[in-house]
């Protein structure tokens, strides 16, 4: 997409990014290199472009991470690794959003949602203000041990969020900051397990699959996401796995799903997401290098990161209340 920044302001706020290159908790290895393709991608250049001042925190790495010892649910895949990772990136999260900055987390699988989200609920929770998750994918990822039939952890992620049973000492020490159901939107999604599915039914979540999106246009549904968290007088987590877009448009993931949302719908979903002025924090996830077309997938989640900061095709004025505005 060419977009024009001629008229973003001299300086747009703080944006802090964080590796988290985690693999382990999808079934295909290769999601640890995403961080480093989304950074080759030029995801600084394009955010700085618009004006943000941009702070590179690097990576967590494993050296960094506090060994997990003791028991482990049941089918709970590479359980005392992640719960390394979300321990010590539920930490990172609490921090970075503490300072003020936007937080944007670089994956690494899905499943470095149960620490981000967790650390960035935490801080809002203080504020007394409710987060609430736009769950930007092809896949529910409200499976829980008892019902999942992977055991993989990227596919819990959600459901931990929301504080299910089952990865009850993940955190360990770190204050563990569950969300509501009625706070997460999943979106754009077309691959849920039966079991997942009921799940989802029972807990009231907000689900807008690809059928809806097909009957209703994207904008319509969105626009009803940012219209819940603004009357709660909430802030906006976008947790946004790449295998939400089409994959001819997007084939570098490790859990591909025809049907998905095309190059237009995703991005307008993030240009009205940031002239909702809600968005306080991000996941980019799942993005897979080593399934990549010469870098196609990382160019696109770098420019959907442009479109929700307020990357624009023409200029508009930006509204006043958007992200980053003054």
């Amino acid at each position: 997409m060419t977009a024009s920044s001629a008229n973003a302001p001299a300086s747009q706020g703080r944006i802090a990014l964080l590796g988290a290159p985690i693999e382990v908790g999808a079934s295909r290895r290769g999601a640890l290199m995403g961080p480093a393709g989304l950074r080759t991608a030029g995801l600084t250049r394009v955010l700085e472009e618009l004006g943000y001042t941009v702070e590179d925190h690097g990576d967590i790495l494993p050296r960094d991470l506090t060994p997990v010892d003791g028991p482990a649910p049941e089918n709970a895949r590479f359980y005392p690794e992640i719960a390394a990772w979300m321990r010590a990136l539920s930490a990172r999260a609490y921090e970075l959003a503490r300072t003020g900055a936007t937080p944007i987390f670089l994956g690494g699988d899905h499943s470095l949602s149960m620490g981000s989200v967790n650390g960035v609920a935490r801080h809002w929770q203080e504020q007394g203000r409710k987060l609430f998750v736009l769950w930007l994918d092809a896949h529910a990822d409200f499976n829980m041990p008892a019902i999942s039939p992977s055991g993989n952890m990227h596919g819990m992620s959600s459901a931990f969020l929301c504080g299910e049973a089952g990865l009850d000492d993940l955190l360990g020490t770190e204050p563990r900051a569950s969300i509501t159901p009625a706070q997460l939107s999943l979106f754009g999604i077309r691959s849920v397990d039966p079991l997942e599915k009921a799940a989802v039914k029972a807990r009231g979540v907000d689900v807008a699959d690809m059928r809806a999106i097909d009957e209703h246009g994207v904008g319509v549904l969105i626009r009803q996401v940012i219209e819940k968290v603004r009357a709660a007088n909430g802030v906006l987590h976008v947790s946004f796995d790449v295998d939400f877009i089409d994959p001819p448009l997007a084939p570098g993931v490790g859990t591909t799903v025809p049907g998905g949302a095309t190059y237009r719908e995703a991005h307008l979903v993030m240009e009205l997401l940031h002239d909702s002025g809600l968005v306080r924090s991000m996941d980019i996830v799942e993005l897979n290098p080593f399934l990549d077309d010469r870098g196609q997938t990382a160019r696109l989640a770098v420019e959907l990161a442009g479109s929700l900061f307020g990357q624009q095709i023409t200029d508009r004025q930006t509204p006043s209340n958007a992200i980053g505005a003054a």
